[in-house]
């Protein structure tokens, strides 16, 4: 029988331990960022891991997800953890339980969470606000640092390195564009083009930040709302749906102001040699054409296989522990 004499007069939280957070690729350092893609693309050579054998990582999607959602989750279970999934309505967030409250909750029994809320990535903050679970950002109003991390970890798959890339984006501006500025940035050498609608450009934020880092790492970003002198020979050639997930656009003629944004065939006079890259899903006809999309300079399809790769490198990254502290 146990008796009042026998409970322990205080209880205390068990000890954290060490896990990282990546909300923005801002979270990481250069030298993380380097590791993370090479990593990538190790896994993707045929590396194997069981970093996350007796872990369990939640995955929360409110907006829908065909890659990333299934990479994350083939991910957890080929470093060895177990996987639970929220839907939309799942949580009690719904119900107005507090963002902070929520990420504290579940930090007592997930290890990990990877999220796609479409939201202000300030919610994911809240959640991080603990040192038992770590926070991955599948994709946020602002910015989507995974699809990056894929992006880059295709590019080094293609040309062995990163560094003096050559890339064009063709589009709005969009969390996928947001987060490859952040990211492209860091590497020297590289030149990354941004032909974007008026009034659909980088946030004025994001780009101040791209563009500081591009002055410290020797790369250049360049961001221009016309077609007119676009570069040559460049390595890649870029672009996204026009229609970003969970957003709308306030202007209804906002296609009309797209239309010149197009990637055809007509594009690779300039840079024959290129590589077509998209995040998916596309819309043939719109934003690029079925000839593009489904012709030979395209690898759409590997880069969208990458985002297995990238989010294995990703889970392995949270879970690991830097030399000289406990993991």
């Amino acid at each position: 029988m146990t008796t009042a004499s026998s409970i322990p007069a205080t209880v205390t939280e068990p000890p954290a331990r060490h896990v990282r957070h990546l909300v923005s690729i801002r979270d990481l350092t250069d030298d993380d960022l380097y590791s993370i893609v090479a990593r990538g693309a190790r896994f993707a050579a045929g590396e194997t891991a069981d970093s996350l054998a007796g872990r369990v990582v939640g995955t929360y999607f409110v907006k829908t997800s065909t890659r990333t959602r299934t990479a994350f989750t083939v991910a957890a279970l080929r470093l060895g953890a177990k996987t639970i999934q929220y839907g939309p309505g799942d949580l009690q967030v719904n119900t107005g339980e507090s963002s902070a409250d929520t990420g504290r909750v579940l930090s007592g029994m997930l290890d990990v969470l990877v999220a796609r809320t479409a939201a202000d990535p300030a919610e994911m903050r809240d959640w991080s606000r603990q040192h038992r679970m770590a926070v991955i950002n599948a994709m946020s109003a602002e910015e989507h640092p995974t699809q990056a991390l894929a992006d880059l970890t295709t590019l080094l798959r293609r040309f062995g390195r990163i560094e003096r890339l050559r890339l064009l984006y063709l589009g709005e501006a969009n969390n996928t564009a947001t987060a490859l500025a952040l990211a492209m940035t860091r590497f020297p050498g590289v030149e990354l083009e941004l032909r974007t609608p008026a009034g659909y450009g980088l946030p004025a934020g994001i780009a101040a930040v791209a563009q500081a880092q591009a002055r410290r790492c020797g790369a250049h970003l360049v961001e221009r709302h016309d077609m007119s002198g676009l570069p040559g020979d460049v390595d890649a050639i870029y672009t996204t749906r026009w229609q970003t997930t969970g957003t709308s656009k306030p202007d209804p003629d906002w296609r009309a102001h797209f239309a010149p944004f197009q990637v055809d065939r007509e594009l690779w006079r300039r840079s024959p040699h290129a590589v077509f890259l998209h995040d998916l899903p596309a819309h043939r006809g719109e934003e690029v054409t079925a000839e593009v999309l489904d012709g030979p300079a395209s690898i759409a399809f590997q880069q969208a296989e990458n985002k297995l790769y990238s989010a294995m490198a990703v889970l392995d990254w949270c879970q690991a522990a830097p030399a000289g502290q406990p993991a």
